[in-house]
């Protein structure tokens, strides 16, 4: 077991090294233009009508979804950002709108302070460092969202929505038990959909 969890993170860090380098140089080449896309898309193909939707602040090179939380936003959606509330625990949401203060978290994380009230998600929008064609999920390995989702999911229901560059997707991700599926991948480019959330687009 210990020799297969072994094998397993250490073709994820190779993985999560060349995709970090790819998302890099996709994100330098054409960021202003894929956050408007993805925008437009997940306004397009996703339901978010008086839902409670977490979105992120990005770092790192990964795709701005700022534009399209403002958009959500501006239909009524609540939006809200994840809070780090320390090493090894799930993530917390705090409310957010457009034009409120932002505090700086761990990891160089961007999210509300601590009078913002604390919301519970049904839409989850998740960054990537990569994905593929069966809704495995690559992140920076700390397993925050991991955690998030099962607890989620434990609650009621959620749909974990990925978001990212089309250039994102890898052939096979290998996955740990405690790897948690995403419903959704929506891309500036495309959407699919995984374990019968919705049909592929």
């Amino acid at each position: 077991m210990t020799s297969k969890v072994s094998a397993t993170a250490e073709l994820k860090a190779i993985l999560r090294r060349e995709a970090l380098n790819r998302r890099r140089e996709v994100h330098e080449n054409r960021a202003y233009v894929a956050a408007a896309d993805l925008a437009k898309r997940l306004s397009a193909d996703i339901e978010v009508s008086d839902n409670i939707i977490a979105g992120y602040w990005p770092i790192r090179g990964e795709i701005d979804c700022r534009p399209a939380m403002e958009k959500l936003a501006s239909g009524g959606a609540q939006i809200v950002l994840p809070v780090v509330a320390g090493q090894g625990e799930v993530l917390i949401f705090r409310a957010w709108k457009p034009g409120d203060e932002l505090e700086t978290g761990l990891f160089g994380t961007t999210h509300p302070g601590p009078r913002a009230a604390v919301r519970t998600p049904g839409l989850l929008l998740l960054p990537l460092v990569a994905f593929d064609r069966v809704g495995h999920r690559l992140g920076y390995g700390a397993g925050y969202y991991d955690r998030t989702i099962v607890g989620l999911r434990a609650r009621g229901s959620i749909v974990a929505i990925g978001v990212g560059y089309d250039e994102q997707e890898i052939e096979r991700m290998p996955a740990d038990d405690h790897d948690q599926a995403m419903d959704v991948v929506v891309t500036d480019k495309r959407t699919l959909w995984f374990n019968g959330a919705g049909s592929g687009q």
